[in-house]
């Protein structure tokens, strides 16, 4: 049982140790995606978070359940054939947190290295705690900053609301906001994404412009409206 709130830069180093192995990454699946006008995505398992609303949410619960070790070749071979069938030379890493440390961080690095040769675009989907809590994984994909985009999913816009949506602790919410900060001065093509339900009518306090906003709106699954509840996050 995990206890609420968490230390998430711990829990990144524990859930890292169960979803990375021998170079390899957990994944459960692959396929092409109707998101960004068409994108090829590897989904992956794991995060440092845990969000109500994750739509993965029982997989991050769990990561020793599920899904199978492919080495970064492997992952590449898998979007290179989607990518043929489609037509389609964006990709992404989605489902969960591609950067919990520096095991996650390399493999992701030599998915990169392979995938400069094919992509047009590459998006890496992160909450940016790893990356705002350590800026030498973003000096790193500067190499790469000509196809690699950054989206980051920032978790409710202050601390509490941020430890209500997550179950991490509220003082770590300020490492998405300095990620994004920091990947902008670094001029990285980075936006930030929210999740409407949770931000309605706090957009302005949270002082980033409406039209650079990537806005979610809420899947109302079952389990997530549990989650919420149990919570005490009202929509």
């Amino acid at each position: 049982m995990i206890e609420i709130p968490f230390n998430p830069i711990e829990r990144a180093k524990e859930v890292e140790n169960i979803v990375c192995k021998d170079n390899k990454r957990k994944y459960y699946r692959f396929r092409y995606s109707r998101y960004y006008a068409g994108i090829v995505t590897a989904d992956s398992v794991g995060c440092c978070l845990l969000c109500a609303y994750c739509w993965n949410y029982f997989k991050n619960l769990n990561p020793e359940k599920f899904g199978k070790f492919y080495s970064a070749k492997e992952v590449c071979e898998k979007l290179i054939e989607i990518s043929n069938k489609k037509n389609c030379k964006k990709f992404r890493i989605s489902g969960a947190e591609p950067i919990l440390g520096e095991k996650s961080f390399n493999h992701l690095i030599e998915i990169l290295e392979i995938m400069k040769n094919y992509a047009n675009e590459f998006i890496i989907e992160t909450n940016g705690i790893i990356l705002g809590y350590n800026e030498k994984f973003i000096d790193m994909l500067e190499k790469f900053i000509d196809f690699v985009y950054v989206r980051i999913s920032i978790k409710g816009y202050d601390e509490k609301s941020f430890e209500k949506i997550t179950g991490a602790k509220g003082e770590f919410f300020n490492y998405q906001l300095i990620a994004l900060k920091n990947l902008l001065d670094k001029k990285f093509f980075a936006w930030p994404a929210i999740m409407y339900e949770t931000f309605k009518g706090k957009l302005k306090e949270f002082g980033i412009k409406v039209e650079e906003i990537e806005i979610e709106y809420l899947e109302k699954y079952p389990f997530v409206i549990e989650n919420l509840k149990r919570r005490k996050i009202e929509l």
